[in-house]
């Protein structure tokens, strides 16, 4: 039987008395790639804080479970190395050049006030030159443009070296080669055994993950293997049949039904 990277029982989110999650059981494998997709206000984001530990602001119930611990019982250090995250329109000190905004990816696994080690710069150097940001280590997070603000948060989530990463919208700001790239960088990651979850609106790079799973209103409506027939009919009838999932030399994608 597989390991399960992130399972969630009856997972329930409401704020004000509206809810956003209606009672949600799922199980993440552990060494894939899950993609979230959806139409808008399906609740996608709001599931993947949840699995994160990171939904301040509303009421949340159920059991959540990181490689078969309770997320609950975890300290926020032991939590930050299992998971990496990265979030929509995240908050970062603008004036910290590039290098050290990645640096801090890795203060989960350094003392308190201990300068960083060799294995730290090392993971960062790695970082940068995998999000193809080396090149501006030494530029303040203000003089870089959204894009390039995208890749350096990305190497920071990446500098953590967490089995388990999970990120939200990570394409945002990515022109269509850094895209691939990031594209590249997930599958790698995974390659190396790693966990990654994703929220993606980009439905063909979402169907180059290995399993997809399927939101509307709330709910999770299909979970299974990208490659399945299934995972189409369901993905198609999820946008209204406003889609159609085919395959172009050998790549499954999502094109609009005209």
């Amino acid at each position: 039987m597989s390991l399960i990277a992130l399972s969630g029982r009856q997972i329930r989110a409401s704020v004000q008395g509206s809810t956003l999650l209606h009672g949600i059981d799922l199980q993440l494998p552990a060494g894939r790639w899950t993609s979230i997709v959806g139409p808008n206000g399906a609740g996608k984001s709001t599931l993947l804080k949840c699995l994160a530990g990171l939904l301040r602001q509303a009421r949340v119930e159920g059991q959540i479970e990181l490689l078969g611990q309770p997320l609950a019982s975890l300290g926020a250090k032991e939590r930050a190395r299992q998971l990496a995250w990265l979030g929509q329109n995240e908050a970062a000190s603008e004036e910290l050049p590039a290098y050290d905004i990645v640096m801090l990816g890795r203060l989960p696994h350094r003392s308190w006030m201990a300068p960083p080690s060799a294995a730290d710069h090392a993971a960062v150097q790695a970082a940068l030159h995998t999000t193809q940001a080396w090149q501006w280590r030494a530029r303040p997070l203000a003089q870089l443009s959204g894009g390039e603000r995208q890749r350096v948060l990305l190497a920071r989530a990446l500098a953590v070296q967490a089995p388990v990463t999970l990120m939200d919208e990570p394409l945002a700001n990515l022109d269509p080669p850094h895209q691939t790239d990031w594209l590249h960088t997930a599958r790698a990651l995974v390659a190396a055994g790693q966990t990654v979850v994703s929220v993606l609106h980009e439905i063909s790079i979402a169907l180059q993950a290995d399993d997809l799973l399927i939101m509307a209103a709330g709910r999770v409506l299909h979970h299974g293997d990208c490659r399945d027939a299934a995972t189409h009919q369901a993905l198609e009838q999820v946008f209204d049949q406003r889609i159609l999932v085919r395959q172009i030399d050998g790549v499954w994608m999502a094109l609009p039904r005209m």
